[in-house]
């Protein structure tokens, strides 16, 4: 596990906390889910893993 330090404004804090419960119930559950949907939306998770795959073989 890795812990990365990150800033938010007071808005964006107000923000993340009316997303508790729906993406995690900690701050950094909802960081760590927010992050993770915006790689898959971008389709950065699944081009990274193909292209791994795709060098491996």
């Amino acid at each position: 596990m890795k812990r990365i330090q990150v800033n938010f404004t007071k808005e964006q804090y107000e923000l993340l906390q009316k997303l508790k419960g729906e993406l995690g119930n900690s701050d950094s559950e909802v960081i760590k889910n927010i992050t993770m949907a915006w790689l898959s939306e971008k389709s950065l998770i699944s081009t990274t893993l193909k292209e791994k795959i795709f060098n491996n073989y």
